[in-house]
């Protein structure tokens, strides 16, 4: 089945979606294209939310997009890092294709992405809050704010023109402050991965974070409130994701699912069949190109992400076979990658000889500060122990179907041996496809120790191009 660029399909099929029917066609004019507004949230794990199965956490407005739209259950990230991840899903690029595969790396200088891309069918562009693109990233849109409740102004000066809005939560990002925040959770409702230990430390940290994305919930609910009242609700696609995963030891930073899995949510009234749920794999590579189709435009030939639209109609696939990713420097420098499928998960270690370079962050935790004195004392189970494994494997393998937790290498596994060659054919054949570097390439010092976890300088070690 061909699909329009200006066509919209907002249903899958019985084989990929709960409801078991496909849903309606929306043709879009070039006079009658659909706002975007696209939800960002920083460091929110991808199952910590009410709609995902987590009955602890409150996030009624994030639900009430879920119930109203379109849930992908498996979708993934090109990065388990803020600045890379971002700057990925804005050029529909690999990190390391966009040139700015490090933490705090610029898009660099003549890059074009999404907002101008939209500015070519008359969309008026604004971002708020969180950037991490930089100087060139910032200055291709129309309209910038820090505070949320600009959001007003900004559909204001839009006008009648069709808008494109990034909205980049702080939340729930650490350092955590209680003072800010309303406290809604309690010890009793957090529910501790089994990576992280169950004491009371990590339990109250883990209150503080459910805290924070329950702000961003709130302040998503004004928003929306905001835009109903003005009038943009039904010609509004809403698009919710998380750039990394969870800021805790063993998710953000890692190529595991708990740190490049995102809830992936899609809304928009009249034109997505409400409650709907896409259980094939999906790419944060691919919504780029999809953004571009719903405006009725071409996709740029640097774009190697594809439009989620035929995935999503479901009569000509049920989602990506594989999706892919990349770990670079945060803190301390990696050369990491992986695919992954359905059923398996193929991780490549470049540095084998070094300990895992945790984010900084991360290892100023409580959470960080129970693990290390369960490691002193020789007490951590097998899913902790996975964190701090030296010399670690080049290859890990695993079968996510029997070990979701990605706990049981397969990767020396005589009765896996096959699906390792193949997964790792599949990942050479995409690191070629896609222009990546081999590890000695591009190397940039640590500024974080990997032992201790403590940031030892606030600087930034130049790249090192062989």
């Amino acid at each position: 089945m061909k699909i329009d660029r200006r066509t919209f399909i907002s249903g899958v099929s019985a084989a990929t979606m709960a409801g078991n029917s496909v849903l309606n066609l929306a043709a879009v004019s070039a006079a009658e294209a659909p706002n975007v507004l696209v939800f960002v949230a920083d460091d929110a794990g991808w199952k910590d939310f009410g709609c995902y199965g987590n009955s602890g956490i409150k996030t009624p407005n994030i639900d009430r997009l879920a119930e109203g739209g379109l849930l992908c259950d498996n979708a993934f990230l090109t990065a388990p890092q803020c600045s890379p991840s971002r700057i990925s899903v804005l050029t529909g690029r690999y990190p390391h294709a966009t040139g700015a595969e490090d933490l705090h790396m610029p898009l660099p200088e003549g890059t074009t992405f999404l907002p101008t891309w939209l500015k070519k069918a008359g969309y008026f562009t604004g971002h708020m809050r969180k950037t991490h693109y930089g100087p060139e990233g910032e200055k291709q849109f129309d309209w910038y704010s820090q505070d949320l409740d600009d959001f007003s102004s900004f559909l204001t000066q839009a006008g009648r023109n069709p808008f494109f809005m990034w909205v980049g939560f702080n939340d729930p990002h650490r350092p955590y402050n209680r003072e800010t925040m309303a406290r809604k959770h309690t010890r009793d409702s957090v529910y501790v991965p089994p990576f992280l230990v169950d004491d009371e430390r990590t339990r109250e940290d883990l209150v503080d974070y459910y805290d924070e994305i329950s702000r961003m919930d709130t302040n998503i609910g004004k928003m929306m409130d905001t835009l109903e009242k003005k009038g943009g609700l039904d010609n509004t696609l809403v698009i919710f994701f998380s750039d990394n995963g969870m800021p805790f030891p063993g998710a953000k930073g890692t190529l595991y699912d708990s740190g490049v899995g995102t809830p992936l949510l899609f809304n928009w009234p009249g034109k997505i069949r409400p409650g709907s749920r896409f259980s094939g794999l999906a790419s944060t590579i691919d919504l780029a190109p999809t953004i571009l189709e719903v405006a009725g435009l071409s996709v740029p030939s640097t774009v190697q992400g594809r439009s989620m639209l035929e995935a999503l109609d479901g009569k000509s696939t049920p989602g990506r076979e594989y999706v892919f990713g990349e770990r670079n420097w945060h803190n301390c420098d990696e050369h990491m990658r992986y695919v992954r499928s359905n059923r398996y998960k193929m991780i490549r270690n470049a540095y084998t000889e070094l300990p895992y370079g945790n984010p900084a962050d991360l290892s100023m935790s409580p959470s960080w500060y129970s693990l290390m004195d369960k490691k002193e004392k020789g007490e951590l189970s097998r899913e902790q122990r996975r964190h701090f494994t030296v010399p670690r494997p080049a290859v890990e393998f695993y079968d996510l179907q029997n070990d979701p937790g990605e706990c049981n290498n397969l990767a020396g596994e005589a009765s896996f041996a096959v699906e390792v060659q193949k997964m790792g054919a599949v990942l050479d054949q995409w690191m070629e496809k896609t222009g990546d570097f081999p590890s000695w390439k591009r190397r940039r010092g640590d500024n974080t120790c990997r032992i201790t976890g403590i940031k030892f300088t606030q600087e930034i070690s130049p790249m090192r191009e062989e």
